[in-house]
């Protein structure tokens, strides 16, 4: 299958798509068609989406990948099993499938939608067949929701340890903060 660092920007399209829902403040990012197109525009590289004539039906479709894809966040780290079956039945559903392709570094595996013409499909290939290397090549624990107090932002950690708890910096930093603040008011 790919490989996790490989497909670096494939995982992060996966994780912004998740982020396009804020659930804690009942934020949506992907409420109506112009945002869909704004979303698709500055992830996605040009080649065929400009023919897209993006409707409604498209939006629901690509919210049900978003949800997929955030579930799988959700539980990757501690329901390994469900967030795989989870992947597994959205690649079914898109009819994703391998495919082995020539680049300039040799031989590489990638998968391709059944109907790339339609954003959905499109979309589910390339996260859900990004989180699925990254669970396969790094493990379902790489794969998470901010520690953060007031946060529930998803992430994946492709760094060398593996020990990413916080969505951003400013996340961390806040939680740092809110740390030593407590340490102070108790001692």
């Amino acid at each position: 299958m790919l490989n996790a660092r490989g497909s670096r920007d494939r995982v992060a399209i996966a994780v912004d798509l998740a982020n396009t829902w804020r659930p804690i403040r009942g934020e949506d990012d992907l409420a109506t068609v112009p945002q869909l197109r704004t979303f698709l525009d500055g992830r996605l590289p040009a080649g065929g989406r400009e023919s897209w004539a993006l409707t409604d039906d498209d939006l629901g479709e690509v919210r049900a990948v978003r949800e997929a894809v955030r579930a799988v966040l959700e539980r990757a780290g501690t329901d390994a099993a469900g967030a795989a079956e989870i992947l597994n039945a959205g690649l079914r559903h898109h009819r994703v499938t391998p495919a082995i392709r020539r680049d300039e570094d040799g031989w590489a595996a990638d998968v391709t939608a059944a109907d790339p013409d339609r954003p959905a499909a499109h979309l589910a290939a390339l996260t859900l067949g990004a989180l699925a290397a990254v669970i396969t090549t790094l493990g379902p624990d790489r794969l998470g929701v901010c520690a953060g107090q007031a946060c529930r932002a998803t992430f994946a950690d492709l760094s060398r340890n593996g020990s990413k708890q916080y969505c951003t910096r400013t996340c961390a930093h806040r939680a740092g903060v809110a740390a030593y603040r407590s340490r102070r008011r108790s001692g």
